[in-house]
């Protein structure tokens, strides 16, 4: 079977090359040869032709002028790479007929063997929803079609050549060592990939070895190279459901930590730029959270084919807003304001205390009148009390209330000094004014203007990790999309670590969005984390578990272990000795030891340095570089990232009290591991550490 399976790929790849090579491109007109004959049409016309020859000469350069703009604005078919024509191979047999079809990045219907789009070629649908012995049923090209899916594959081909092949049968890998030049390997379930700057992942399992790191029972092989996956390969059906519906509208996606959620966003992304390609501009904005995933999520578009879209982090986005419309006020931001002030700030009453201020106080709609508006609603303790009284009863005390109006005033009182120039005068704005100051203006002047003139409007907007905003920072954005309302939200409640955002629930969220009855998608199965891991990270988050089974995972690996020490050297000394290790046998490997605090990150980075650990690197300000080797940093850091191992350091009761946020920052370090993962403690290891260990045992 394995050699069958392996001898027929490579016989169809073979066909594909010869195919290709006698494949003539339909030719197209050549602009060079138009804009010569314009040319010439000008010349003549200017050079004073006979008036009975005008309006012949006329008509001719209105015909060739309208065939160049025809020609420039034509969307060109792509070129194909020969080098890795296509990633996967489905054959189907409808009415006792079977037939191969191959899915790639570019078409190209070869005479009985087509390559296909997997964006856009209605035939991807039976790839992507069925699997290998399934019977299907698809509407496709006005017409019902039914028939078996007889082969399933997804391959990576590599430079002209076929290196893997993965089957329901098994997965096979080119071994030049081995006798057939080919080796079957143990199938270690589905992974989502995502191209250059993802996590690297080890593709088999060896044979059993010792508790070393990449150990834990299994030695995982490390990889002969950095090559990943074809993502596309590897979309569920659900996830696909998701990426192909319609453009205009919400689409509302929850899931656990590694199921896919950012990889949709993005890829509808894509899906809806091959459709329309107005999508691939400035006019689409991906929002996330931190600079690591917009560093990351800026690569992996790219390799989607998708060059122009607009990533940023909201906070950056916005401030960019406020400082061109409001460039009076300070451009620098202070870090210390009182954690009831940013409450507030954050906090869904807000928006409806702005709307009540415009409302009661009818003024003309210019800039000025924005900043008296926020300023006005920030410091009117009444307004605040009645508004919180009637929109959410308890969120705020009255004392809470009164410390927030006070700060505000005061800080007010300093930037009205400032802009009278006062000397030796500062100001500075906390980093959430800038949303309410957006927020302010649209509820006092309307739409945020553009750059170019007109109303600032987005054709789509995706949101990542949507959990971690307020609900008045997504309506900032929601005001500027266009009339389509293309949107994509996702998020996890459950990696929920900024705790002054509003964030509640999914139907809370919503509805203070004013998107009631909108439907929530969730993707179900954890393909990062084994089942070990997902597990234990499940379990750490005790009652604020959304279900209370742990998510289905596709895969299994090494135990979750914890390692006590008696004090910091002994550990840095143990994990010194295990990271050496690793990158010998694993060179390729990408590891996180995540710390709970700045102090301690620096602590074992520098003890790792002087260990002399190898590809080792701090990373302070979110700056990793994706690429193998160890990264110290803080759990905060790592949202919405993944690596092969991690390692929490100090998962003690000292840094991780039993609280809500504190089992939910255990929860995100815990769902960064791909592979493997270790705990270390000092001090008496966290209540929910301790509860997981105790119920494995």
């Amino acid at each position: 079977m394995a050699q069958r399976i392996v001898e027929e790929e490579l016989a169809l790849l073979e066909e594909v090359h010869q195919r290709l090579a006698a494949f003539t491109t339909p030719s197209v007109p050549s602009e060079a040869a138009l804009v010569r004959e314009l040319e010439t049409l000008r010349d003549e016309i200017r050079e004073g032709t006979k008036l009975e020859d005008r309006p012949a000469l006329l008509q001719q350069w209105d015909r060739q002028s309208a065939l160049l703009r025809q020609l420039r604005s034509a969307e060109r078919p792509g070129e194909l790479d020969v080098r890795s024509p296509y990633f996967a191979h489905l054959r189907i047999r409808e009415r006792g007929r079977e037939q191969d079809i191959l899915l790639g990045k570019t078409q190209r219907l070869l005479p009985g063997l087509p390559i296909v789009d997997w964006r856009n070629a209605p035939v991807s649908r039976i790839f992507y929803r069925y699997r290998q012995g399934e019977a299907y049923e698809e509407e496709i090209a006005g017409r019902t079609r039914e028939g078996e899916v007889t082969v399933r594959r997804t391959v990576t081909i590599r430079d002209g050549a076929l290196r893997r092949v993965e089957a329901p049968e098994g997965v096979f890998e080119r071994d030049d060592t081995a006798a057939e030049g080919w080796r079957r390997i143990d199938q270690d379930g589905v992974r989502l990939g995502g191209g250059e700057g993802a996590a690297l992942r080890a593709h088999d399992i060896g044979a059993p070895a010792t508790r070393k790191l990449g150990a834990g029972g299994q030695r995982l092989r490390r990889r002969a190279d950095r090559h990943l996956p074809d993502i596309a390969a590897l979309i569920d059906p659900a996830q696909f459901e998701l990426i192909a519906k319609p453009s205009s509208g919400y689409v509302v996606i929850r899931g656990t930590a590694g199921s896919g959620k950012t990889t949709v966003a993005l890829h509808r992304i894509a899906w809806l730029a091959f459709a329309e390609p107005a999508f691939d501009s400035a006019a689409t904005l991906v929002v996330v959270f931190s600079p690591a995933l917009r560093q990351y999520v800026s690569h992996v578009l790219p390799a989607l084919g998708v060059e122009h879209v607009q990533v940023r982090t909201f906070h950056d986005w916005a401030a960019e807003q406020r400082r061109r419309l409001l460039p009076r006020l300070p451009r620098e931001t202070r870090e210390d304001a009182p954690a009831v002030v940013t409450r507030l700030k954050l906090h869904p009453v807000l928006d409806a205390a702005l709307a009540e201020q415009v409302r009661r106080t009818p003024a003309e709609p210019r800039p000025r009148q924005v900043i008296d508006d926020w300023a006005s609603t920030l410091g009117d303790a009444a307004l605040l009390e009645s508004v919180i009284a009637r929109e959410a009863p308890g969120a705020f005390s009255p004392a809470e209330i009164r410390r927030a109006v006070d700060w505000q005033r005061a800080r007010y009182e300093e930037l009205r000094a400032w802009m009278r120039g006062e000397p030796e005068s500062q100001a500075f704005l906390d980093a959430e004014d800038d949303a309410v100051l957006l927020r302010a203006w649209q509820h006092r002047i309307g739409d945020l203007p553009a750059p170019q003139g007109g109303a600032l409007r987005y054709r789509h907007v995706a949101i990542d990790e949507v959990q971690d905003f307020s609900p008045l920072e997504i309506q900032v954005l929601l005001d500027c999309l266009d009339p389509r309302r293309s949107l994509t939200l996702a998020g996890d409640t459950q990696q929920h670590l900024v705790e002054h955002g509003g964030f509640i629930s999914w139907t809370d969220f919503l509805a203070r969005l004013g998107l009631t009855g909108t439907a929530v998608d969730t993707l179900e199965i954890s393909y990062r984390c084994s089942r070990e891991i997902a597990t234990f990270a499940s379990g750490l988050l005790g009652p604020l578990r959304e279900d209370p089974t742990p998510p289905r995972t596709v895969r299994s690996g090494p135990p979750v272990e914890l390692f006590r020490f008696t004090d910091h050297g002994a550990a840095i000394a143990f994990l010194a000795d295990a990271l050496t290790d690793l990158s010998q046998h694993e060179p390729l490997a990408s590891v996180a030891i995540l710390a709970p605090t700045p102090a301690l990150s620096a602590l074992y980075h520098e003890g790792l340095r002087a260990a002399e650990v190898p590809k080792l690197r701090r990373v302070i300000q979110q700056d990793f570089c994706f690429a193998p080797g160890i990264e110290v940093t803080e759990i905060e850091q790592v949202k919405g990232l993944e690596f092969d191992y991690v390692i929490v350091i100090e998962a003690s009761t000292a840094y991780f009290p039993d609280t809500p946020a504190a089992r939910r920052r255990l929860h995100v370090a815990a769902t960064r591991a791909i592979h493997q993962l270790w705990l270390t403690s000092v001090g008496t290891p966290a209540a929910a550490v301790r509860e997981q260990l105790a119920s494995r045992s």
